[in-house]
């Protein structure tokens, strides 16, 4: 079971990191948000699904 739920969590975490590649904001801005979110793990992953998702280009201008 254990398995099963960090497999969901590596393909979540590799879908918003992929996601923050696509976002129009500087190298340096998308490597600091990766790390982030790969180092927070369930909580990263939470946080920038239902919020920073939509305000990342805003912090990064």
């Amino acid at each position: 079971m254990e398995f099963i739920i960090w497999l969901v969590g590596t393909i979540c975490a590799i879908w918003c990191v992929l996601d923050i590649f696509k976002k129009p904001i500087g190298l340096i801005g998308k490597l600091i948000l990766s790390v982030i979110l790969l180092a927070t793990s369930w909580l990263g992953l939470a946080v920038y699904y239902f919020w920073a998702r939509h305000h990342v280009a805003e912090w990064f201008k």
